[in-house]
């Protein structure tokens, strides 16, 4: 009678200790790749973190210099704050040039600011003074009908405007007009107001020391004059 074949219990089997090994690896595996995310995000975190206090700085620098501005702004005198607003009152409602406000400012018959503050006013003003000269031209060709030569020489007069040629020119050369019309009602004038002959008339239009239209202006006043 042969001897019966006595089984191995299953733990001493080599194959249960090879897959015991196996999945003791993968588990610490896992282990270790749990750590490096966490590392990952607190590194981010850290990332952030350090990035705030710029952000902090720059926004203190901003306040810093919005102070310092104000305390420039404190510091000016009562005096030059007035005369900055009267100049900015005359350059948006009455469309005066810069050196015409500047006078206006220091004339004993206007407003008698010392010339340190009128100084500081226009220095201090910003403003489209070519735009000023325009709704001046605009001003003279409207209500007083003159010619455009006339208005160019009004524009730059120490005893008109006193804008510069620059800003004269601009305003001449964006300025819409019908200045035969404008020669029309200066002739129309001359004969209702003062009963001169259309010749005389003609000669008044285009004089140097007169309205200053050109000759085709004036001729054709005179033509629409007698009809």
């Amino acid at each position: 009678m042969s001897k019966e074949k006595i089984k191995k219990p299953f733990y001493k089997k080599w194959w249960v200790w090879v897959l015991a090994i196996i999945i003791i690896g993968s588990i610490a595996t896992s282990g270790e790749e749990e750590p490096n995310e966490t590392s990952s995000k607190d590194k981010s975190t850290k990332e952030i973190t350090e990035t705030q206090p710029e952000e902090t700085s720059s926004e203190e620098q901003t306040n810093e210099v919005s102070k310092e501005v104000s305390k420039e702004e404190d510091n000016v005198p009562g005096e030059y704050k007035s005369a900055l607003k009267k100049a900015e009152t005359y350059a948006k409602t009455i469309n005066m040039s810069k050196n015409a406000i500047f006078e206006q400012l220091t004339s004993e018959y206007g407003e008698k600011f010392s010339a340190e503050s009128a100084k500081y006013a226009m220095d201090n003003l910003e403003f489209d003074w070519k735009a000023n000269a325009l709704k001046k031209a605009e001003t003279y060709s409207k209500t007083m009908q003159m010619s455009k030569q006339g208005i160019y020489e009004q524009l730059i007069s120490e005893s008109g405007e006193k804008f510069t040629a620059d800003e004269a020119q601009y305003a001449i050369d964006n300025l819409k007009g019908d200045f035969k019309e404008n020669a029309l009602a200066k002739a129309k004038t001359y004969q209702e107001t003062m009963s001169m002959s259309p010749e005389a008339i003609r000669d008044q239009l285009t004089s140097e020391h007169g309205e200053k239209f050109t000759q085709q202006e004036a001729d054709y006043a005179i033509e629409q004059l007698n009809k």
